[in-house]
């Protein structure tokens, strides 16, 4: 495939790495003449010195035959022109970075669609949600997030003495956007109805929106747990979207920054978050605050040393479970050397949100579960899928398959049983492995694997 790159820098350079890696064509146009010439040593690309904002550079790069088009500058608003002009010039898909997500908000305007590009990414907010997820659900049996956080998906055990144990799946008061998509139970794999009833130690895969996710996994865990201790180093934009996904949730959330003016700016903004200026690094700090006695540390700094020094001395100091971000994705493997619990980096959410987007297979599988009896896939409907239009209570999929989510446009949502699948959607469907055929069949999806 025809890729263009506008924007050489961490998140540019890192999709051109992992694309030109996959044998496609890449051009990468960027206004700093060494930050090209570095990709040109290190990669087969071709590189266009100007600006991503003139239509003249675009025509030059030739957008008008390129299969995707990823603006990935520095410059939001430069993204958002590059990306809509060459939706104009041709390209068959395009892709803006931002890192302001009011852009990806749709409350007074959506701007994906006015400026007509297919998906905007913000992958500073995906890795916070990533990061949520994973203080979320620390001793999860299986954790799949997908969907940009708007959707979980989780396996754990029924606890005795939980509303669910000895109940029908119809008698629970399950909140719309939520569901069951499958039950294991010893050495059977279960595709639920309501009349499926919960026994005690069933292992749960419950599906829900994100903010019905807790009180639909309350049902089935009994009483409620302490709440999580969680310290976080820095306090970055990435920071302060974490504490946002972690707002009312069962967290004690302490944030250090060093900084007087942006603690001072925090504290306003986060009133539910404990706003420290100190660096909690500092041995005196540290055992002043007894942060050897938390359950998280999640060290969120803009410098990748400073991140790694501050897990380091962490997870040396006690701390249960150490997270950290990166932006050089060539540190991961250091940081999981060295005895950190999780890392995460932005530059490899957007290289993944890129192949998502390359990807035009009809059906693939996203992953493998319960030792490989379950699959969960992506599902693109073929026009002749006799499933369109139909109400999700009048399809029949049990004893196999359990729609789960369906992504239309930029929203993502668990379906109420009178949804129904559209032309365009994209359905995300929990199954038997040995039944891919059935699944192809049901939603006319004869293309990909």
């Amino acid at each position: 495939m025809r890729i263009i790159i506008c924007g050489a820098g961490e998140i540019g350079s890192h999709a051109s790495e992992v694309l030109d890696g996959n044998g496609h064509s890449i051009t990468v146009i960027d206004c700093d003449a060494k930050k090209l010439s570095s990709i040109e040593d290190r990669l087969d690309a071709s590189t266009l010195l100007g600006s991503a904002a003139h239509a003249d550079v675009l025509v030059e790069a030739g957008t008008a035959d390129t299969d995707l088009f990823f603006a990935a500058t520095s410059d939001d608003e430069v993204n958002l022109l590059a990306a809509s002009l060459a939706r104009r010039l041709g390209a068959r898909k395009t892709i803006a970075r931002v890192h302001d997500y009011s852009y990806l908000e749709q409350s007074s305007m959506d701007y994906r669609l006015s400026l007509g590009i297919d998906r905007l990414i913000c992958p500073e907010f995906l890795t916070a949600g990533a990061i949520a997820q994973a203080l979320r659900n620390p001793t999860a049996l299986a954790v799949e997030n997908f969907a940009d956080g708007q959707v979980e998906m989780q396996q754990f055990r029924a606890t005795p003495g939980s509303k669910s144990v000895g109940s029908l799946l119809s008698e629970l008061p399950l909140p719309n956007g939520s569901r069951i998509a499958a039950i294991s139970r010893g050495r059977e794999v279960l595709i639920p109805d309501g009349t499926t009833r919960i026994e005690e130690k069933d292992a749960i895969f419950l599906v829900a929106n994100a903010d019905v996710f807790d009180s639909a996994h309350q049902l089935f865990v009994g009483k409620s747990f302490a709440r999580q201790r969680v310290v976080i180093n820095g306090g970055t934009t990435l920071a302060e979207w974490v504490c946002r996904f972690l707002r009312g949730r069962n967290f004690s959330v302490r944030l250090f920054e060093r900084d007087p003016v942006r603690s001072e700016q925090l504290a306003a903004k986060l009133d539910w978050v404990t706003v420290l200026q100190a660096d909690p690094t500092d041995s005196g700090i540290f055992q002043e605050e007894s942060i050897g006695e938390v359950d998280d540390f999640v060290s969120l700094l803009d410098d990748d040393e400073d991140n790694i020094i501050g897990a380091v001395l962490a997870k040396s100091r006690g701390v249960r479970q150490v997270i950290s971000i990166v932006q050089k994705s060539h540190y991961l493997d250091l940081l999981y050397d060295i005895g950190v619990d999780r890392a995460f980096s932005p530059r490899v959410v957007a290289a993944e949100q890129i192949q998502e987007a390359l990807d035009d297979s009809q059906v693939r599988r996203l992953t493998s579960l319960e030792r490989g009896v379950l699959d969960l896939w992506r599902v693109r409907p073929g026009d002749k899928s006799r499933i369109l239009g139909e109400r999700l209570r009048k399809v029949k999929l049990t004893p196999n398959w359990s729609i789960v989510a369906i992504q239309r446009g930029q929203d993502t949502a668990v379906p109420t049983a009178d949804d129904a699948i559209e032309a365009g959607d994209v359905v995300l469907v929990l199954g038997r492995s040995e039944s891919e055929a059935e699944l192809r069949e049901l939603f006319d999806a004869n293309g990909g694997g």
